[in-house]
């Protein structure tokens, strides 16, 4: 693994909609994040992760790309991206990227030339099409399961798509079976080519990096296998060029990139908030339920049932072939729940707090959640929130809450053209109330910051995996957590408090945390 400024990193990820509204029209923009700059400086944050913000008609939230090179008009310009890039780099805040890589939307000129055309391309047709009924394989028309949709246009057949309908995959060829071309084919090779120029378009601008949205389905294979290792072959000969071009810009997954006895294409790996690894630890069912996997009682909740088995298996098994490797966990993401969601209230994110930014992983700060904001239910299915009918997306996705001015400061748009209501409860957190929920996290990205032994390189040695959480960083600095109601018992061995709630020398009160250095 080489060694760069991701591994010691925090980072923030921003739903560019819902976060600040510079021009009144309901929908945030990159004018409105340049003009909160200073927030996100304030928290001590070194990176921010922008969720799609390329060109779109936003069926899916922007997630169905249309012109690649463009910023959305609603967001503003490839002129306001690169101020915004500027100004965050005058307070150290690099830029990070969403890459959509193996599918666009369906407005996409690629996809409007060859759907309008009769048959396949001279040059090589960009997405996958079939002109016999599919026979085998994906058939299952589910949003995020590939299944071939009947073309809509004058060119006959059927296209393969990734996620919704409104998603064609691109093709970057296929391994076996009947549905393309091979990986080495013009279509596909055309793809690879126009993936760099997309890449270095953004980095040549100032971006530092991409986090890659479904990185390992670009080939395509119906027994899934082989597609991923191939699709990891396509990243690393990226990764290749991207580390003699621009060798300090970083390349994330979604997820945690396959071994396949190769070098990591990569920088680090992604422990996802809806897959279990994450959700075993945070998952109350408050938000709906994942069908990746079966619902459980989570560790960080008050009632005290749950277990840090299944995430530290899952820890130990992505750093088996480098014990260093990078891992990101979010405190939540655009795609589930909040931390605060539910039954768990801010006064119990302090302990999961403390671990999400001491464990070891490098962290990542979902916007709202540094003051506590909670996931919102019953919202509307706006741009494709509602993918699957056991859970609703929008509930995470509603508006920053800046202060207690109309909207709570995210828009002075009429309320009824927000692009998802503000949290109607009175008593909602703001940045402005400056509560203890910022001011723990300010604190904790601090004491990271100037304490090596908290951060992603230093060693991690479990002493308590039940309640309380307890676990020595780089042999130095003990962290103690209890998120359950109950104390604890625990025997605080000789050591110097940095920062702690509710620790004592014989147990840990409830919803309690602390880190220590040991003397």
């Amino acid at each position: 693994m080489r060694e760069n400024w991701l591994a010691d990193a925090v980072l923030y990820e921003i739903y560019p909609q819902s976060f600040a509204d510079s021009d009144g029209d309901g929908v945030g923009d990159l004018r409105g994040v340049i003009g909160k700059l200073d927030h996100i400086a304030s928290l001590g944050v070194d990176a921010i992760w922008f969720n799609p913000c390329f060109a779109s008609p936003f069926v899916d939230a922007g997630y169905d790309v249309a012109d690649y090179l463009r910023i959305a008009p609603r967001y503003g310009t490839n002129e306001d991206m690169a101020e915004l890039v500027r100004e965050a780099r005058e307070r150290n805040i690099r830029v990070i990227l969403d890459l959509v890589a193996g599918h666009t939307s369906i407005e996409h000129p690629w996809f409007q030339r060859e759907l309008a055309a009769d048959g396949p391309d001279p040059a090589g047709d960009r997405y996958i099409w079939r002109s016999e009924p599919p026979a085998e394989g994906w058939t299952v028309d589910i949003p995020g399961i590939p299944a071939w949709v009947p073309s809509p246009g004058p060119r006959p057949g059927w296209y393969l798509k990734n996620f919704y309908d409104e998603q064609p995959a691109l093709n970057f060829g296929w391994i076996a079976g009947d549905g393309g071309d091979p990986v080495d084919a013009p279509g596909p090779l055309r793809n690879r080519r126009a993936l760099r120029d997309i890449i270095e378009f953004w980095l040549s601008r100032g971006v530092s990096g991409f986090r890659v949205d479904m990185a390992f389905s670009l080939v395509k294979d119906y027994k899934i296998t082989e597609g991923v290792r191939a699709s990891t072959d396509i990243w690393r000969e990226i990764r290749d060029w991207m580390a003699a071009a621009y060798p300090d810009a970083i390349l994330i997954p979604e997820g945690v990139e396959p071994r396949t006895g190769k070098q990591l294409a990569f920088d680090a790996d992604f422990f996802l908030v809806i897959k279990e690894e994450h959700a075993s630890l945070f998952d109350n069912q408050a938000a709906g339920i994942l069908p990746f996997q079966p619902p459980r009682d989570p560790f960080f909740d008050a009632e005290g049932k749950g277990s840090t088995r299944t995430f530290l298996t899952a820890w130990h098994k992505a750093r088996e072939t480098d014990p260093r490797r990078p891992i990101i966990m979010s405190t939540a993401d655009h795609d589930f729940d909040r931390l605060c969601c539910g039954p768990r209230t801010a006064e119990q994110l302090g302990a999961a707090l403390t671990f999400l930014f001491t464990w070891g992983n490098i962290p990542c700060l979902y916007y709202g959640d540094e003051i506590g904001m909670r996931y919102l239910p019953d919202m509307p299915d706006v741009e494709g929130a509602v993918c699957n009918p056991l859970y609703n997306r929008a509930g995470c996705r509603t508006p920053m809450q800046w202060d207690d001015t109309p909207n709570a400061g995210f828009s002075t748009a009429d309320p009824s053209k927000l692009y998802l209501p503000i949290d109607p409860d009175p008593n909602r957190p703001t940045v402005a109330q400056q509560n203890a929920t910022l001011a723990l996290v300010r604190d904790l990205i601090a004491l990271r910051k100037k304490t090596p032994a908290l951060r992603s390189r230093a060693t991690a040695e479990v002493l308590n995996e039940t309640y309380p959480l307890a676990y020595v960083r780089g042999g130095t600095h003990l962290v103690v957590v209890n998120p359950r109601r109950e104390p604890a018992p625990f025997s605080l061995p000789p050591a110097t408090a940095l920062l702690a709630q509710g620790v004592g020398e014989d147990q840990v009160e409830g919803f309690g945390y602390g880190i220590f250095e040991l003397t």
